[in-house]
């Protein structure tokens, strides 16, 4: 068997999957679970940013790659396990080790079926991680079907309203997408000429190759419509509201904050990498959706009485500033890489700020027993710290200057504008709606008159505060000082669109 690497990115994806097992056949006590839960989650952060400061801008493309060539040798396929991490995964790898912490910590308070609970949670972190970090085709399928298994348990057991019905519309939408992606995969692996699953590779060899298995246009089709659902793209959108709003606090916020990211990283890494020239025919269709993801999910999210609903609607509106940033593919010079930096930068910034937003709709929720806005008010004088921290994150929310929702967008902006004028003018109206619901929003939980009902409800506990603090910390750190991310970002974009044109190179 030929394997390389240090290890380091295998720590990394199957740390949780360990902290599962022994948690499953060892931990005695709902305390012991909850310890082994946050060791665990403290663990993979310190690993998460180990591997984001370690990446070497300077260095060759692939970085910490952990190889086995021959993982799964039948006959004609050859399977590997290939890890590996570039300027656009490893902030990811960051956002998904940040959010993992802050789901586990929201979790303390889990009552009912501790050992279950957290392991399944775990096991969800190992899943998006392997995503993030999978150089090989079928092992990208692999961690991308495993994230289904946790997410359903997860709501259906967990989860309070339709949480059954619920959970399985998300089941069906996202199987859907994947069975979609596997048949696009198998199209393009035995297409003559390819004949290999290893992404370092496939831009290449698709660009060497002219007689597909099936017309180029409906493989690309075909993988497209598997990230369409995860991110995502209107009308694929409608399982995640009922998700959202079913799900447990800890669940929205990985959702919301690295699972939709999923449908973003295989638009740029596969889509955009591999099938260049069909996306930039295809970006008028990009902009299009993701100017009515942006409008439509604003329009919506402004009617809503659900404080967590209206938070999940909010996602679909800023998700589509994803399509309208890759849709810049279709510009010259510098554009493309503008654009898609932006896109890369809102996945980041949309996973901190609506991860921070879900976790504090919990907290709320926890103290005052309802999410109905209508039946809240005057809370910002019983709950300080919650109003202050609801404030910054609705603030970034609406893209305020100084924060990194503003980054993120100003970024999609400059890179669509001189490509899609029209399109990305009525984009950036979304950010007037988004004002107009965040600071309504705030008005009527937190500073509109007092309810005297809610006298005697707490503000936010030290262990509550503590992965609160980590989230503003890194929506003000990016607002204030972007480029520590952004120019890792720009490196790992740089090298997507130099993939549609030269093969990449992959270092140990």
């Amino acid at each position: 068997m030929d394997s390389t690497g240090s290890g380091l990115l295998s720590a990394v994806v199957f740390l949780p999957l360990a902290a599962a097992a022994i948690i499953v056949l060892a931990a005695r006590g709902d305390r012991a679970v909850r310890q082994l839960a946050g060791l665990a989650a403290l663990a993979e952060l310190a690993l998460s940013g180990f591997v984001f400061i370690r990446y070497d801008r300077s260095g060759d493309r692939y970085q910490m790659v952990d190889r086995v060539t021959d993982w799964i040798p039948i006959e004609t396929f050859q399977v590997q396990y290939f890890l590996g991490v570039d300027g656009l995964s490893a902030p990811l790898v960051l956002l998904t080790g940040i959010l993992g912490m802050a789901a586990v910590f929201a979790s303390w308070g889990i009552k009912h079926r501790v050992r279950e609970y957290f392991a399944w949670l775990l096991v969800l972190q190992t899943a998006v991680m392997g995503v993030f970090t999978s150089l090989d085709l079928i092992l990208f399928f692999l961690m991308w079907e495993l994230e289904l298994i946790p997410m359903f348990f997860l709501i259906a057991v967990w989860g309070t309203g339709r949480r059954e019905y619920s959970a399985m519309k998300f089941l069906v939408f996202t199987f859907l997408g994947s069975a979609f992606m596997l048949v696009g995969i198998l199209a393009l692996f035995f297409t003559e000429g390819i004949n290999t699953f290893d992404m370092t590779e496939l831009p290449a060899a698709i660009r060497a190759t002219t007689d597909f298995a099936a017309p180029i246009g409906l493989i690309f089709t075909l993988l497209f419509i598997a990230f369409a659902v995860k991110l995502p793209v209107w009308p694929f959108h409608t399982w995640l509201p009922d998700a959202h709003t079913d799900a447990p606090t800890a669940v929205s916020v990985l959702l919301a904050g690295v699972l939709l990211k999923m449908g973003g990283y295989g638009m740029i890494r596969i889509s955009v990498e591999m099938f260049p020239d069909v996306i930039r025919d295809a970006a008028w269709l990009l902009v299009t959706a993701g100017v009515v993801n942006v409008l439509y999910g604003a329009a919506v999210t402004i009617r809503q009485t659900d404080l967590k609903r209206l938070i999940a609607f909010s996602s679909v509106s800023h998700m589509g500033y994803v399509l309208v940033g890759i849709s810049a593919v279709a510009g010259a010079g510098a554009l493309p890489a503008v654009g898609l930096t932006g896109a890369a930068m809102q996945m980041f910034t949309h996973g901190t700020i609506t991860g921070l937003l879900f976790l504090l709709v919990g907290l709320v929720y926890d103290k005052v027993h309802t999410r109905y806005i209508p039946d809240m008010g005057g809370l910002a004088g019983r709950m300080p710290v919650l109003a202050v921290a609801f404030l910054i994150a609705g603030l970034a929310s609406l893209g305020l200057p100084g924060t990194s929702g503003f980054v993120s967008e100003i970024l999609v902006f400059m890179g669509a504008f001189p490509v899609w004028g029209w399109g990305t003018a009525l984009a950036a109206f979304g950010i007037v709606i988004t004002a107009g619901y965040i600071l309504w929003l705030l008005q009527r939980t937190f500073f509109g008159p007092r309810i005297e009902r809610f006298g005697n409800v707490r503000d936010a506990t030290p262990l509550e505060m503590a992965p609160m603090a980590v989230l503003i910390a890194a929506i003000l750190a990016v607002g204030v000082y972007p480029s520590f991310i952004s120019d890792v970002f720009r490196d790992g974009i740089a090298n997507v669109i130099g993939g549609a044109a030269s093969a990449a190179a992959v270092a140990p």
